[in-house]
């Protein structure tokens, strides 16, 4: 028996596969080791596992952990195994990047390329069995071009700057109960300033139809784009092929701006994991 596991920076998604091919899906937190230790993740696990695999953790073999912050460092690595390993004590525990999660979904074991658009960002070339190219994202502080983050704190940093329309801003004041100097306050507090900022990416989305968040959707696509997918080597010979929330959701505008660049778009999937399911039950 597997469990294969889909982390991102919000949440994560289980998979348990049995023998006979059976599977049932849970829900828990988002584990990024960056921002959170292995206490946390082995309590988090403790509360959140269902009873029907509580009864049968022993006979877990091998969790497949594909995650957001895997493969940074041996130190972040460390954080998710030895947060994983108490709920799962008999199983041996395989780290991997949410980036080869991707590409796995999306592609199975065909080589092309894929890329993350959810919470936070990422890109790169598949060959079938790992990620071969990939030019850093740089997370949070230092890039996410095309993320839920990123989508956000445009939205933030407009409002706080006061650009935002004046019929926006009486919305958005009204719909999250900030002011300009709550809302820094509440950035610079949070334990996870990447997941609060890419709240507000709902905003632009909710209110598409105006011509000011259709502006910030596509500066937010186009960076991704011009930044990070027009640097790979003969990028155009590829299709583009993405999961996360935000390509998505927003797949028209994605597709619109992909088109202005001459890249076909590929699969978009709202999440990874049930391309996952069908990668490992083939192997």
């Amino acid at each position: 028996m597997i469990l294969i596991a889909d982390g991102g920076a919000t949440k994560t998604t289980w998979s348990f596969i049995n023998n006979d091919a059976a599977v049932f899906n849970f829900e828990t937190e988002g584990y990024h080791p960056f921002f959170v230790d292995a206490g946390y993740i082995a309590q988090s696990l403790q509360k959140a596992l269902p009873p029907a695999l509580i009864e049968r953790r022993n006979q877990i073999e091998k969790i497949f952990f594909y995650s957001t912050g895997a493969g940074y460092s041996r130190e972040t690595d460390a954080v998710l195994k030895e947060g994983i390993a108490p709920a799962f004590p008999e199983a041996e525990i395989f780290l991997e990047t949410d980036l080869l999660a991707a590409a796995r979904a999306l592609l199975q074991k065909k080589a092309g390329f894929a890329a993350i658009l959810g919470t936070g960002s990422n890109s790169g070339m598949y060959d079938g069995a790992n990620i071969i190219s990939n030019i850093e994202s740089g997370g949070f502080l230092l890039g996410d071009e095309g993320s839920g983050a990123y989508l956000g704190k445009m939205v933030l940093i407009d409002y706080i700057r006061g650009y935002t329309p004046e019929a926006l801003k009486q919305i958005f004041e009204q719909r999250y109960k900030l002011t300009p100097e709550s809302l820094i306050n509440e950035v610079y507090s949070s334990k996870t300033p990447n997941e609060y900022c890419a709240r507000f990416a709902r905003f632009a989305a909710d209110h598409i139809d105006t011509d000011y968040c259709r502006e910030l959707v596509l500066t937010n696509f186009d960076d991704f784009f011009r930044k990070m997918i027009t640097r790979y080597k003969n990028y155009q010979h590829y299709s583009i092929n993405t999961v996360g929330s935000v390509a998505y959701y927003l797949k028209d505008l994605f597709m619109l701006v992909a088109a202005r660049y001459q890249i076909t778009v590929g699969n978009i999937f709202p999440s990874a994991i049930e391309g996952l399911i069908r990668y490992h039950r083939s192997l």
